[in-house]
């Protein structure tokens, strides 16, 4: 699993002009499915960046978490982070996880967050989508 995680004001996602999803303070997640990923890997990336504290305290300090501030997640898959471009000039996807498996884990960890009592909003698996945010830093990780 691969999710670039960017710490938003806002952001949103589009498809066919209508929004999908919308957040104000908080994640958005580009999702990443791996062909050899299972649900454990997407419980450990969830508790992970639910815990993470990377929202800045009253000193001004990276300190707060998601839920000390209040923040939301949007997620929203991407296949294309799973991209092998060493050779020639056209990716290849070989490491990305099935369309069917991804879609299916791209659910688990949706469902999984909001069990978890985080507000997740998504993107759609498979549409070409619009995605629009207010990078606040920049403040951007890459997990695995």
């Amino acid at each position: 699993m691969r999710i670039v995680l960017q710490r938003v004001s806002a952001a949103s996602v589009k498809v066919d002009g209508e929004i999908t999803g919308s957040i104000q303070t908080g994640y958005l997640l580009l999702f990443g499915v791996g062909k050899d990923d299972t649900e454990d890997d997407c419980r450990r990336l969830a508790d992970k960046i639910i815990n993470l504290r990377i929202f800045s305290d009253e000193n001004g300090k990276i300190n707060l978490s998601l839920g000390d501030v209040r923040g939301s997640l949007l997620v929203v898959p991407q296949f294309t982070l799973y991209a092998d471009c060493r050779k020639g000039n056209r990716p290849n996807f070989i490491q990305a996880a099935k369309p069917d498996e991804a879609d299916r884990l791209y659910g688990y960890f949706v469902d999984y967050c909001r069990s978890k009592g985080q507000h997740t909003e998504t993107g759609v698996f498979g549409a070409d989508m619009k995605v629009e945010l207010l990078n606040d830093g920049p403040f951007t990780l890459v997990l695995e």
